[in-house]
């Protein structure tokens, strides 16, 4: 009877829109099948813009501009007529990967954007010293999310002394700078040598925890690297909402940055993200994910009852498809990389 009965909430959870993964993995999967985390990517208004933000901001090295569209473009976004140009930049070992569409024309970021709701999600970067990073962000104009830089407090042993810091960049996308204490975070974000060192991770808010756990561990195997749960004076001001009471669960493949999960314990005001909402759309970001075998996820995702952008296997130079999560994150699934005819080594 028990088992009926959970049948049939996962059906109700379907039904509902949400993507049904609480019945689909009963066990956490033994061998990843995502082997690393790689860039991070977001649609932007002006590439150019954006570019010499994060250039001036932190420091950020312009790599490869690229201008896609036709067939395999239009298949993988899910967009008729889609056109867009790419570039990606580097901090550090970590990468961002910028959208810019000619067509179809996007959503502006939606004005009454609140950090609890479901859409949320931003990068954080790592800096090794707050005070400093904090006056040059102002200097180059960002807009506040947080009040000032938070400091969180000591008797919260998985986050304390951990100072941290939102804001806005020109299309209205979150970003966050950390600075980790002695003895924590990675051995690298220790160095002193420059101010901002890299992408640490990135954070997407989330319903139900468990739910994404059954999407993000048992199904693409990623790790579970830590655990938290935040509240305070120093965590509303750090978000900049009031009440807030978090549950963080961070999460990790074997390389590249981590994935963290926030859910908001309270308050529950989030709203959930837009079924509407495109690839085209600035509230849009992607993460990407390198795996060994597309198919084998692909199929996996399918069963799952993933919630899609794409249905399709789209060839180029790996083997992609774009889904999203629970929630409606977007994922970008990516093959292994050819380079002259051999595999490219993941990013690390």
């Amino acid at each position: 009877m028990k088992r009926r009965t959970r049948r049939l909430l996962w059906l109700v959870v379907v039904i509902s829109g949400a993507a049904s993964l609480l019945g689909a993995q009963e066990t956490t999967t033994t061998a990843p099948r995502v082997r690393a985390v790689g860039r991070i990517g977001m649609t932007v208004e002006s590439l150019e813009r954006s570019r010499d933000f994060l250039v001036a901001a932190f420091g950020f090295e312009p790599l490869a501009e690229t201008e896609a569209l036709g067939a395999d473009l239009d298949r993988l976004t899910g967009v008729f007529g889609a056109r867009r140009k790419e570039l990606r930049l580097r901090l550090g070992s970590e990468e961002l990967e910028l959208h810019e569409f000619a067509t179809p024309a996007g959503r502006a970021f939606p004005a009454d954007s609140q950090p609890n709701d479901h859409w949320f999600q931003h990068v954080a970067i790592i800096t090794s010293d707050m005070d400093r990073a904090y006056a040059h962000l102002r200097e180059v104009g960002i807009r506040h999310g947080s009040s000032v830089p938070q400091t969180l407090p000591d008797w919260n042993p998985a986050a304390g002394g951990i100072r941290a810091f939102y804001f806005r960049d020109p299309d209205g996308h979150w970003l966050e700078v950390l600075q980790f204490p002695n003895g924590k975070g990675d051995a690298r974000w220790q160095a002193r040598d420059r101010l901002f060192l890299g992408i640490d991770h990135t954070a997407i808010v989330v319903a139900d925890t468990e739910r994404s756990l059954s999407f993000y561990r048992d199904l693409l195997g990623l790790q579970v690297a830590g655990t938290s749960e935040n509240w305070g004076p120093e965590q509303e001001q750090l978000n900049g909402v009031f009440g807030a009471h978090l549950r963080i669960t961070a999460l990790r493949a074997t390389n590249g940055p981590g994935i963290e999960l926030l859910e908001y314990l309270s308050p529950s005001s989030g709203r959930p993200y837009p079924r509407e909402a495109t690839p085209v759309d600035l509230l849009h970001w992607q993460t990407n994910c390198e795996v060994d075998d597309v198919e084998d996820l692909f199929s996996a995702w399918r069963s799952a009852a993933g919630r899609w952008i794409s249905s399709e296997i789209v060839e180029g130079q790996e083997r992609r498809f774009l889904a999203r999560d629970p929630d409606g994150h977007a994922l970008a699934i990516e093959g292994p990389r050819y380079v002259d005819g051999a595999p490219k080594v993941p990013s690390r």
